[in-house]
């Protein structure tokens, strides 16, 4: 047998769909880009611009804290860059505002979505395969209970799997029954 014949077939994807050509992607590499990076150096200059030369210059008392731009650069960028790191660090860490936007992403992402699901899933089965090893592993058997668990387990996880989809919302209502059991307990 040659070593690079298996009994699994591997063979290249079609990549050339609509999804997945330069243009479509490069078109999100220069939103991101544009988003991320250059607008936000662009708004920060023209706010600092702007909020000097048409509100600074015109204030005398104003004038006497700010005596020239690059001065004011520096006392606003000293202040700001600080401030702002703590607004941010307020946001995801100490409010609910970032769950909030988590919570919406995979609401409305369903891939990120089955993801979570997918996950979850995975994450109960094996801790039920675990507990399942440790008790034959002691020669203990099965109670009633713990047999009546795993084929609802195995029920469950059969009925998500084969139908759900992309366009029904099977993983959503999981993912808002584990959000609420979670946020009970």
């Amino acid at each position: 047998m040659d070593f690079l014949d298996s009994e699994i077939d591997i063979f290249e994807l079609d990549t050339r769909d609509v999804k997945n050509t330069p243009s479509f992607r490069g078109w999100f590499y220069f939103r991101m880009g544009w988003s991320t990076y250059f607008a936000f150096i662009f708004a920060a200059i023209n706010t600092l611009t702007v909020t000097y030369f048409l509100a600074i210059e015109k204030y005398p008392f104003l004038v006497a804290v700010f005596p020239n731009f690059p001065q004011y650069v520096v006392i606003i960028s000293a202040i700001g860059v600080p401030l702002l790191i703590l607004i941010g660090y307020v946001h995801y860490k100490r409010t609910m505002a970032f769950r909030a936007e988590a919570d919406v992403m995979v609401e409305a992402n369903p891939y990120q979505r089955r993801n979570f699901v997918n996950n979850t899933m995975n994450v109960k089965l094996n801790l039920k395969l675990l507990s399942l090893i440790l008790k034959l592993s002691n020669n203990e058997k099965l109670s009633e209970k713990e047999s009546k668990e795993i084929q609802d387990m195995q029920n469950e996880l059969t009925n998500i799997v084969d139908n759900r989809s992309f366009a029904n919302d099977l993983d959503l209502e999981y993912y808002k029954k584990e959000i609420k059991k979670e946020l009970e307990s």
